[in-house]
């Protein structure tokens, strides 16, 4: 298990000082861990070590005059990591520290085995003082950054426990089953007959929600194409879109692809799958093969349409607008040591830019659906208001289902953990014939 801990060290490092994401810097080490305990070790460790990195790090500065943070980045994030697994993960002590002792060989830092093991087992004797002292600070407290912190109590004030709660909690491991190759009902059959524990989730038609994490690669059904993985959330999207046969629909935002293959598996549109990033678009591909859809795929920026769509307007238009993700952060915890507040305004000036752009391609009583993995207002709900100012054509939904989230402007907005599923924006602008 050292080697994990070593690669989980050096991963770290790189998530919190080179902005490499959470999913790269996993997909860099772990193939080089050839047992599967290993590689749900170096999982566990790389999502809690980032989900709680603002705690332990600033706990370590506490523990050492002189903190290893510049000098020696991985064995500083190897000793957050120790902690993380003493406090967090519920390890037993002399297993963390044992582990972590071991790993600074693996890291060829044998020198600094005692320095490791004395500054764990200091934090053993001291976590009750440190700790209070922690959690005097909002921002060591709940490990968010503080700017979030502030932009979250202006936007949600009766809701920010709730949300940093929801945040750092792990999130469950929802399948979307493929309708057309399968059925839920034996889709959850044949998982079991693996020996994979799964529900239904309870008002989600396609949903299926796995009692423990796991790779879901290994599952049966997955080579085949029987489901995908997707978070409740994102699987309503596709709902607000009243699909029917012969509609031509753009996905305009559509990496990594799941959406545009539920709307697939949901009715038989003609589809264009769109997205800027050519490395996105690929892989997209390879998951269209996989689950057996056929959309246009198409590479272009949403917010240049000249450039790709040929003046063909469409009756349907799904817009998952980039964002700044902050509705995913317990399933993506990276993203809180990644952005910014500066990165908000430029953000909401992409989104305006792509719904003004796409709009005039939306057919006279067709329907654009807006969406985002956000929770910020200035993305969510102060985006559509100064669309519907900017657009005397768009008409709003208003009527929306209670599962989509409580009202908020002119769209619905799910929090973090709200009926147990990621937060998420939606908006449906219908426009006028």
């Amino acid at each position: 298990m050292s080697d994990a801990r070593a690669f989980a060290a050096q991963a770290l490092e790189r998530i919190v000082r080179g902005g490499v994401s959470l999913r790269d810097a996993f997909a860099q080490f772990a193939p080089r861990l050839h047992d599967a305990r290993d590689r749900a070790l170096l999982s566990a460790l790389l999502h809690d070590g980032a989900r709680w990195w603002l705690r332990y790090d600033a706990a370590v500065g506490r523990l050492m005059d002189q903190p290893l943070r510049t000098r020696e980045p991985a064995l500083h994030a190897l000793i957050v990591l120790g902690l993380v697994q003493i406090e967090v993960m519920g390890l037993p002590d002399y297993a963390a520290v044992a582990g972590s002792v071991d790993a600074t060989r693996t890291l060829r830092r044998p020198k600094f085995a005692g320095l490791v093991n004395a500054v764990l087992r200091r934090w053993l004797r001291e976590r009750d003082e440190i700790g209070a002292k922690l959690d005097a600070d909002p921002m060591t407290a709940c490990a968010h950054p503080r700017w979030l912190l502030d932009t979250l109590a202006a936007d949600w004030p009766r809701d920010v426990e709730a949300i940093l709660a929801a945040n750092n909690a792990q999130a469950p491991l929802t399948l979307r089953a493929n309708r057309r190759r399968t059925t839920r009902d034996a889709l959850i059959a044949r998982l079991a007959e693996g020996g994979c524990e799964a529900a239904a989730h309870a008002w989600l038609p396609d949903a299926i929600v796995l009692a423990q994490s796991t790779d879901v690669t290994r599952l049966p059904g997955y080579a085949d194409g029987e489901f995908s993985v997707q978070d409740g959330a994102a699987q309503l999207a596709p709902q607000l879109l009243d699909l029917a046969s012969g509609q031509r629909v753009l996905d305009a935002c559509a990496a990594p692809g799941g959406k545009s293959a539920h709307i697939l598996e949901c009715a038989d549109v003609e589809l264009t799958a769109l997205d800027r990033d050519p490395e996105r678009v690929a892989a997209m591909r390879d998951t269209f093969s996989r689950l057996g859809v056929k959309p246009r795929v198409a590479v272009g920026d949403a917010g240049a349409p000249k450039a790709w769509s040929n003046g063909r307007r469409y009756d349907r238009i799904l817009v998952d607008a980039p964002c700044t993700a902050t509705g995913v952060l317990r399933r993506q915890p990276d993203i809180r040591l990644h952005r910014r507040g500066g990165d908000v305004a430029p953000v909401v000036a992409e989104q305006t830019r792509i719904l003004d752009a796409l709009w005039p391609l939306v057919e006279p009583g067709g329907r654009l659906v807006y969406a985002t993995c956000s929770i910020l207002r200035a993305e969510n709900a102060a985006q559509i208001a100064a669309f519907l100012a900017r657009h005397p054509d768009a008409a709003p939904l208003a009527d929306f289902a209670s599962e989509f989230g409580r009202p908020d402007g002119h769209g619905r907005q799910n929090l973090p953990g709200d009926g147990g599923m990621d937060g998420f924006f939606y908006a449906v602008l219908d426009k006028r014939a």
